[in-house]
């Protein structure tokens, strides 16, 4: 299978069109059509299913929607890997790549990433956000560089930074709710209320056992991946999002506040790669300086 082939399979499934997708390769349509039924021949399966006479439409088949996200992930890597190769041995220059869910402790990367950016100002970083099996699929594959994750690390197959700072859960909700008077929210004070709760939820979750009862007995109104569309369901009264403190400006004029849990329940993290990883110069120029910066926070 070669890597050209998938970028012509690519420029198909974008296009929805042949023809369309042959024009933008600079290709015949004839030859764009040959190769695509090689590679179907090569894989054994039928990756599209061509329009009728009526219609020029391609569409994807099963196999073809798998290949897409496989050839997506393949050539970023391909990518990825040329540049870094491509780099003089003198610089020092180059993109990381970090995965994480939304917190406050991005704070930490951002402080490392200022103290690099004068002595390395070649130095790119690009933040992807999404929930942990986002984030540590993406790790595996070695389409990231760091994953920020949390609770126990496996260090049989990650090496780890431990974040010196930690998240505190709470309730986000509107100011003139019932619940805005208390200095802080109980178990008990949230059972009969309508909850707007992490998309990430599942049985070994942290927040399970605070909660001193049954998920499936709470009144779950809907689920978020990020926060800030939760605080606008929180804003049109839809119900009470259990959040992270600081990700969301509740302060001066905004309708909304926070308050923490009871008993306190914090969240910890570590920063996480593959162990063995050879880093390029970059990457290990970031950690190293991630490394200072978590040691200035502890005790």
């Amino acid at each position: 299978m070669e890597l050209r082939v998938l970028q012509y399979f690519l420029a198909v499934a974008r296009e929805q069109s042949i023809s369309s997708a042959a024009e933008s390769l600079h290709l015949s349509q004839p030859t764009l059509s040959t190769q695509l039924k090689a590679l179907e021949q090569e894989l054994g399966k039928q990756l599209l299913i061509r329009g009728t006479k009526g219609s020029r439409k391609v569409l994807l088949t099963e196999e073809g929607m798998i290949l897409r996200k496989r050839a997506e992930e393949i050539l970023d890597l391909v990518r990825m890997t040329q540049h870094e190769i491509s780099m003089s041995d003198e610089a020092i220059a180059g993109d990381i790549y970090i995965g994480t869910g939304e917190s406050d402790m991005i704070r930490i990367f951002a402080k490392t990433a200022k103290s690099l950016q004068q002595k390395y100002p070649n130095i790119h970083y690009h933040i992807l956000s999404g929930n942990a099996a986002f984030v540590q699929e993406r790790l595996d594959k070695g389409l990231i560089d760091f994953g920020v994750v949390y609770g126990p690390v496996d260090t049989n197959i990650y090496s780890s930074i431990e974040i010196p700072l930690h998240d505190v859960w709470g309730i986000l909700m509107r100011k003139d709710s019932p619940l805005a008077a208390k200095e802080y929210v109980q178990p008990q004070d949230l059972w009969d209320k309508p909850l707007i709760i992490s998309a990430q939820k599942n049985g070994s979750w942290s927040m399970s056992s605070w909660f001193q009862r049954d998920f499936a007995k709470l009144n779950i109104v809907a689920t978020y991946n990020l926060v800030f569309n939760a605080s606008l369901l929180v804003e049109e009264g839809l119900g009470y999002a259990l959040c992270f403190d600081k990700l969301i400006n509740v302060s001066g004029e905004s309708d909304l506040c926070f308050r923490p849990l009871f008993p306190e329940m914090e969240a910890c993290a570590s920063i996480i790669w593959k162990r063995y990883q050879v880093f390029s110069k970059a990457a290990q120029k970031f950690i190293d300086a991630l490394q200072d910066h978590c040691e200035i926070y502890l005790p």
